[in-house]
């Protein structure tokens, strides 16, 4: 059964299955000028190859990149169910695992959902490098484990259990991992002092 995510239209490009490969597009922006379109597209998406491949040189399964053109990313297709869809807690631990190698090299996701991720051949693939970028700060870090985490709780059940597990795998792979635990928590403070003001 294929993946539903296939043959679909996003905010920033069309994810297509052809002949055996995934091809991502990054579709214009028409609110844009023309010319800066183009070049942000180029950017971007030289940017998103370059951060897959970056990812798998540190231990983390991605697609292998197959071609890139100024627009397109041909990749290689992960058949395998989401891990939304059978997440537990030994999962969650080695997602932390992947995370903190990530973060030990300076990678932080963008956008760390487990809709964003494959079990496929007994491994985790880490797909959809769109908002992937390299940063090393505490906060930024910090802010892409919260992501995952607010997707444990509104997803998953057991999140508190799957948030034990992944820091458990994170916190083995990651030296500062500690502190952006810590800084998650402050970032969890922040957003419910938000809420909660008049």
């Amino acid at each position: 059964m294929k993946d539903m995510y296939l043959n679909t239209i996003g905010a920033e490009a069309i994810i297509e299955l052809r002949e055996g490969y995934i091809v991502k597009q990054r579709i214009p922006k028409r609110y844009r000028v023309q010319g800066m379109d183009e070049r942000l597209r180029r950017e971007r998406t030289k940017s998103e190859a370059k951060l897959i491949s970056e990812a798998r040189r540190c231990g983390v399964p991605t697609p292998i990149i197959h071609d890139i053109t100024d627009y397109n990313i041909v990749m290689e297709y992960i058949e395998g169910p989401r891990l939304k869809h059978v997440l537990d807690e030994e999962l969650s631990e080695r997602i932390g695992e992947l995370v903190g190698k990530l973060h030990t090299h300076g990678i932080v996701h963008g956008d760390l959902t487990t809709s964003n991720m494959i079990q496929s051949g007994g491994r985790i693939y880490l797909i959809d490098f769109g908002l992937a970028r390299f940063d090393r700060s505490i906060e930024v870090q910090g802010v892409d484990v919260h992501v995952l985490f607010q997707t444990f709780e509104s997803t998953h059940k057991g999140h508190d259990d799957l948030i034990k597990a992944f820091s458990r795998g994170y916190q083995r792979t990651f030296n500062d991992a500690d502190a952006v635990l810590q800084r998650v928590k402050e970032i969890e403070s922040r957003g419910r002092y938000r809420t909660e003001q008049p």
